[in-house]
Protein backbone atom coordinates (compact mmCIF):
# COMPACT_ATOMS: atom_id res chain seq x y z
CA UNK A 1 0.00 0.00 0.00
CA UNK A 2 1.52 3.34 -1.03
CA UNK A 3 1.16 6.15 1.46
CA UNK A 4 -1.62 7.66 -0.48
CA UNK A 5 -3.75 4.87 -0.77
CA UNK A 6 -3.44 4.58 2.80
CA UNK A 7 -3.94 7.98 4.12
CA UNK A 8 -7.28 8.37 1.84
CA UNK A 9 -8.52 4.59 3.09
CA UNK A 10 -7.51 4.60 6.78
CA UNK A 11 -10.82 4.89 8.85
CA UNK A 12 -11.86 4.97 12.28
CA UNK A 13 -13.29 1.12 13.47
CA UNK A 14 -15.09 0.19 16.40
CA UNK A 15 -15.51 -3.42 15.74
CA UNK A 16 -12.34 -5.76 15.87
CA UNK A 17 -11.59 -9.01 15.95
CA UNK A 18 -10.30 -10.97 19.44
CA UNK A 19 -6.86 -11.22 18.47
CA UNK A 20 -4.78 -8.55 20.20
CA UNK A 21 -1.64 -7.51 18.50
CA UNK A 22 1.83 -9.41 19.34
CA UNK A 23 4.18 -7.68 20.62
CA UNK A 24 6.54 -7.76 17.46
CA UNK A 25 4.20 -6.19 15.56
CA UNK A 26 3.22 -3.23 17.72
CA UNK A 27 7.38 -2.43 17.81
CA UNK A 28 7.30 -2.38 14.47
CA UNK A 29 4.54 0.27 14.44
CA UNK A 30 6.15 2.12 17.49
CA UNK A 31 9.78 2.25 15.55
CA UNK A 32 7.65 4.23 12.56
CA UNK A 33 6.68 6.69 15.41
CA UNK A 34 9.36 7.22 16.48
CA UNK A 35 10.28 8.82 12.64
CA UNK A 36 7.74 11.58 13.64
CA UNK A 37 9.20 14.84 13.18
CA UNK A 38 10.25 16.89 16.31
CA UNK A 39 11.56 19.58 17.07
CA UNK A 40 14.98 19.47 18.67
CA UNK A 41 14.77 15.40 18.79
CA UNK A 42 13.32 15.36 21.87
CA UNK A 43 11.23 12.16 20.84
CA UNK A 44 8.63 13.10 23.52
CA UNK A 45 6.01 10.13 22.83
CA UNK A 46 5.40 7.53 25.57
CA UNK A 47 3.35 4.13 24.43
CA UNK A 48 1.86 2.28 27.24
CA UNK A 49 0.36 -1.12 25.76
CA UNK A 50 -2.00 -2.06 28.43
CA UNK A 51 -1.97 -5.99 29.36
CA UNK A 52 -5.20 -7.83 30.73
CA UNK A 53 -4.46 -6.88 34.48
CA UNK A 54 -3.96 -3.23 33.42
CA UNK A 55 -7.16 -2.77 31.26
CA UNK A 56 -9.53 -4.68 34.03
CA UNK A 57 -8.36 -1.77 36.46
CA UNK A 58 -8.86 1.13 34.38
CA UNK A 59 -11.92 -0.27 33.57
CA UNK A 60 -12.52 -0.52 37.32
CA UNK A 61 -11.91 2.84 37.43
CA UNK A 62 -13.92 4.26 34.47
CA UNK A 63 -17.14 2.30 35.65
CA UNK A 64 -16.51 4.68 39.24
CA UNK A 65 -16.09 7.61 37.24
CA UNK A 66 -19.06 7.04 35.13
CA UNK A 67 -20.97 3.77 35.52
CA UNK A 68 -21.74 2.68 31.82
CA UNK A 69 -18.27 4.03 30.43
CA UNK A 70 -15.90 0.60 30.63
CA UNK A 71 -17.36 -0.96 27.77
CA UNK A 72 -15.84 1.29 25.42
CA UNK A 73 -12.85 -0.31 26.50
CA UNK A 74 -13.46 -4.13 25.48
CA UNK A 75 -13.79 -2.45 22.18
CA UNK A 76 -9.91 -3.45 20.64
CA UNK A 77 -8.11 -6.28 21.86
CA UNK A 78 -5.04 -4.18 21.74
CA UNK A 79 -5.06 -0.71 23.92
CA UNK A 80 -2.57 1.69 23.55
CA UNK A 81 -2.11 4.54 25.85
CA UNK A 82 -0.44 7.55 23.81
CA UNK A 83 1.24 10.62 26.30
CA UNK A 84 3.86 13.25 25.97
CA UNK A 85 6.63 13.71 27.78
CA UNK A 86 6.86 17.96 29.12
CA UNK A 87 9.58 20.37 29.62
CA UNK A 88 8.52 23.34 31.16
CA UNK A 89 9.32 25.18 28.02
CA UNK A 90 5.76 26.52 27.14
CA UNK A 91 6.89 26.62 23.05
CA UNK A 92 9.05 23.37 22.91
CA UNK A 93 5.70 21.32 24.84
CA UNK A 94 3.42 22.70 22.01
CA UNK A 95 6.09 21.33 19.67
CA UNK A 96 6.26 18.16 21.15
CA UNK A 97 2.34 17.99 22.05
CA UNK A 98 2.10 18.56 18.29
CA UNK A 99 4.75 15.54 17.30
CA UNK A 100 3.12 13.38 19.56
CA UNK A 101 0.07 13.53 18.24
CA UNK A 102 1.64 12.89 15.29
CA UNK A 103 3.80 9.84 15.80
CA UNK A 104 -0.08 8.45 16.89
CA UNK A 105 -1.19 8.62 13.85
CA UNK A 106 1.47 7.58 12.29
CA UNK A 107 1.17 4.00 14.44
CA UNK A 108 -2.63 4.57 12.69
CA UNK A 109 -1.36 4.54 9.28
CA UNK A 110 0.99 1.75 9.88
CA UNK A 111 -1.26 -0.38 11.30
CA UNK A 112 -3.63 0.23 8.64
CA UNK A 113 -0.62 -0.27 5.69
CA UNK A 114 -0.52 -3.91 8.03
CA UNK A 115 -4.77 -4.79 7.24
CA UNK A 116 -5.28 -4.06 10.88
CA UNK A 117 -7.76 -1.75 12.47
CA UNK A 118 -7.71 1.13 14.49
CA UNK A 119 -8.77 4.44 16.10
CA UNK A 120 -7.69 7.16 18.53
CA UNK A 121 -9.69 8.21 21.32
CA UNK A 122 -9.25 11.07 23.97
CA UNK A 123 -10.08 10.06 27.23
CA UNK A 124 -10.80 12.18 30.34
CA UNK A 125 -10.08 9.45 32.51
CA UNK A 126 -6.57 9.02 31.88
CA UNK A 127 -6.06 12.24 33.49
CA UNK A 128 -7.14 11.24 36.84
CA UNK A 129 -5.01 10.54 39.35
CA UNK A 130 -5.96 6.62 39.97
CA UNK A 131 -5.13 6.54 36.51
CA UNK A 132 -2.28 7.94 36.30
CA UNK A 133 -0.95 5.91 38.83
CA UNK A 134 -2.01 2.90 37.16
CA UNK A 135 -0.30 3.54 33.90
CA UNK A 136 2.85 5.13 35.61
CA UNK A 137 2.51 9.01 34.92
CA UNK A 138 4.99 11.52 36.06
CA UNK A 139 4.01 14.80 36.85
CA UNK A 140 6.10 15.86 33.92
CA UNK A 141 3.84 13.06 31.44
CA UNK A 142 0.48 14.06 29.36
CA UNK A 143 -1.81 11.65 27.84
CA UNK A 144 -2.97 12.25 24.92
CA UNK A 145 -5.53 9.14 24.11
CA UNK A 146 -5.68 6.00 23.48
CA UNK A 147 -5.43 4.03 20.46
CA UNK A 148 -7.37 0.89 19.74
CA UNK A 149 -6.38 -2.04 17.44
CA UNK A 150 -6.90 -5.11 16.10
CA UNK A 151 -8.22 -7.09 12.98
CA UNK A 152 -11.17 -4.96 11.43
CA UNK A 153 -14.63 -7.63 11.19
CA UNK A 154 -16.25 -4.79 8.73
CA UNK A 155 -15.96 -2.33 5.61
CA UNK A 156 -15.96 1.56 7.12
CA UNK A 157 -17.57 3.62 4.60
CA UNK A 158 -15.75 6.06 3.10
CA UNK A 159 -17.14 9.84 4.02
CA UNK A 160 -17.32 12.91 2.41
CA UNK A 161 -14.50 15.30 2.65
CA UNK A 162 -14.60 18.89 2.05
CA UNK A 163 -12.32 20.05 -0.62
CA UNK A 164 -9.04 21.67 -0.36
CA UNK A 165 -10.90 25.07 -1.56
CA UNK A 166 -13.42 24.94 1.37
CA UNK A 167 -10.11 24.89 4.05
CA UNK A 168 -6.84 26.03 2.30
CA UNK A 169 -6.01 29.69 1.67
CA UNK A 170 -3.07 30.78 -0.98
CA UNK A 171 -1.74 34.29 0.68
CA UNK A 172 0.43 36.84 -1.29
Amino acid sequence: MDLEQAIRTRRTHKAFGADALDAATLDELFELARWAPNHHLTNPWRFRVLGPRSRERLMELAEAAQPGSAVKLRRAPTLVVVSVQSSGEEAQDREDLLATAVAAYIVLLGAHARGLAGYWRTVALLDQPGARELLGLDAQESPLGLLYLGAPVQEQRVPDRAPPGEFATYLD
